[in-house]
Order: structure tokens, then sequence, then C-alpha cells
């Protein structure tokens, strides 16, 4: 196998029903469902590689989800930052 070794991801017991509700939530944004998805599947121990070809994502994207959620916990995994600098204004004509 070449590449990474990947660590097996252990989610927290309450973490789990969260993003079990989200996937079942009509109103979650894709992007939240996609790392919902992503952090399940590594916790089954489904393979990188597999689990990205089946999301549609670069392999990289499933590292980095799941390193997200070791270091940050849960909200730093599915959610993104705020982006430093002035927001978007839009004018109307």
């Amino acid at each position: 196998m070449r590449g990474r070794k990947p660590e097996p991801l252990k989610l927290k017991p309450k973490d789990v029903p969260e993003l079990q509700a989200l996937l079942r939530d009509g109103h979650t944004s894709q992007r939240v469902a996609r790392r919902a998805r992503i952090l399940l599947a590594r916790a089954d121990d489904e393979r990188v590689e597999a689990l990205a070809a089946r999301v549609g994502q670069n392999p990289a994207t499933v590292w980095r989800v799941c390193e997200r959620y070791r270091q940050g916990g849960l909200q730093a995994a599915l959610y993104d930052a705020p982006r430093a600098g002035r927001p978007r204004t839009f004018f109307q004509a």
C-alpha cells in the first residue's frame, strides 16, 4: 500500500447520533452532509481511496476532514472557519 498509513478514526459517542441526524435532516447543506458521511465512513474503517471515490472527492479532502476532527472536534470538521477580511457586498443597480 502506498501513501500514508491510515489511522483509525474514533468518533466520540455523542458525535455519532449528531452526524446521523444531520444526514437525515433535509436542510443540511451538501458540504456539511458530505463531511458527515466522510467522518462516519472513516469511523467504520472504510478505506480512504474507496471513500473518496464514493463521495466524489480527492483523498486529500478525506484526510483533511479527519484531521480537522482530531484537532478541533466535530464543529471544526463540519463547518468552515470565518474568513479574514471584509465581507463581500453586492450592489443592486
